[in-house]
């Protein structure tokens, strides 16, 4: 092979190998928000796709046209540790108020090409108070109209709408803000990844809260792994898909939240195979353990979500928090965490400022610990948070200065 083509070669694997973290970390992405990003997408469109399908069985969608990338993932298990935020200061996660004005704004958003804050927030109360399963909305009221303006920005975020005059943020002040907006239907309907659309599983409302956990498998249900009668075939391939969903997916694979089959087939010489193959293609480093499996991406490009993170308060805290516990196996009770944690707002007393009040410190636990079980390095097995094997690799020492 000439020189030329092994260079060739090597920059198609760096593309592809690149492409694969960029879609991992945001599994959406627009020409008009990342260009080189989405250049690099649509140009090795075909590669990408191909690793996608076969190692985790996710679609990989590109509009060149349209600009836009999409990266259909799929679990089959619930994750609460990836939510929504609102993008103003604190990145606050969403609370089901807003979950539920970005399910109606959007759906009021399809038939729309253009409109204004105000007409939009028409069709929303008029939405609510239509359907007898949604609560009202009330523009009158400033903490309703925060809530709708998180949604709103965060649409923006992801290219569904595009901001043509005005400010989003002034809607918070007056409900009569002016803003213009331009709706992208094609983002807008590839937001919603699951496989089975929820409208083709429609229920009546009152049943949806005592069937949720049915509906939910329902609409990730995948009809190319069969069911009862499924082939041999069928089972490894969604064995094959289901381990590696969770390896590319999660921060670490701890071997105790597999079920026996899926073990047997990444304790198997194909499964081992796949996987480090499967590692090596996307640019990451593998660690193996005797507990789990690890990948490292040494550029972060993967990485949507940082630990440790000396930005944000709760995850220093949980990083002091892995000495102690590291030191109980058996776990630390709510009240022992408290005390930890106490004794560092004592400590630091110009650190944490937004804690520093009576209940700060269990205030602080408690997202501590939330930072750490969404980690996969804490668990909570009865009234005890327990460490993982993953926490051991992260314990530290605290300095004599203060917390950053």
């Amino acid at each position: 092979m000439s020189t030329l083509a092994n260079q060739l070669v090597l920059a198609e694997r760096q593309d592809v190998a690149r492409g694969i973290r960029l879609l991992l970390g945001r599994p959406l992405i627009t020409e008009r928000g990342d260009p080189p990003a989405f250049e690099l997408i649509r140009r090795r469109q075909d590669p990408l796709s191909k690793w996608f399908d076969y190692h985790c069985g996710w679609q990989l969608v590109v509009e060149p046209r349209l600009g836009y990338a999409r990266l259909l993932k799929t679990r089959t298990v619930p994750d609460a540790s990836r939510p929504a935020r609102r993008l103003r200061s604190g990145r606050a996660p969403f609370d089901r108020r807003r979950y539920t004005l970005l399910c109606v704004a959007a759906a009021e958003l399809l038939p729309v090409p253009v409109t204004t804050v105000g007409l939009l927030a028409d069709r929303v109360v008029q939405a609510c108070a239509t359907d007898e399963a949604l609560p009202t909305f009330d523009t009158a009221t400033k903490s309703e109209r925060m809530a709708f303006v998180d949604v709103l920005k965060l649409l923006e975020s992801y290219g569904a709408l595009l901001t043509v005059d005005g400010v989003t943020e002034s809607f918070v002040d007056s409900a009569n803000a002016k803003v213009l907006y331009r709706v992208d239907a094609t983002v807008l309907m590839r937001l919603l990844a699951a496989p089975v659309g929820p409208s083709r599983l429609a229920v009546p409302a009152g049943d949806v809260p005592l069937r949720f956990e049915e509906l939910l498998r329902g609409t990730v249900r995948e009809s190319r792994y069969g069911g009862a009668d499924a082939s041999d075939a069928q089972r490894n391939l969604r064995l094959r898909h289901s381990v590696l969903r969770r390896l590319f997916d999660d921060p670490v694979l701890h071997h105790d939240e597999l079920g026996a089959d899926e073990l047997a087939y990444l304790g198997s010489p194909t499964g081992r195979q796949i996987v480090r193959r499967a590692a090596e293609q996307g640019g990451f480093v593998l660690e193996e353990r005797a507990d789990g499996l690890l990948l490292v991406d040494p550029d972060g490009i993967a990485t949507d979500s940082r630990f440790p993170d000396d930005s944000a308060t709760a995850r220093v805290a949980a990083l002091l928090l892995l000495d102690p516990l590291t030191a109980a196996p058996d776990g630390l009770t709510p009240e022992q965490l408290t005390v930890e944690v106490h004794e560092l707002l004592r400590r630091f007393p110009r650190w944490a400022k937004s804690y520093q009040l009576e209940d700060g410190a269990q205030r602080l636990t408690a997202d501590a610990v939330r930072v750490l079980d969404d980690f996969g390095l804490a668990r909570r097995i009865g009234d005890r948070t327990v460490p993982r094997p993953a926490a051991f690799r992260y314990r530290t020492t605290v300095a004599d200065g203060p917390p950053t």
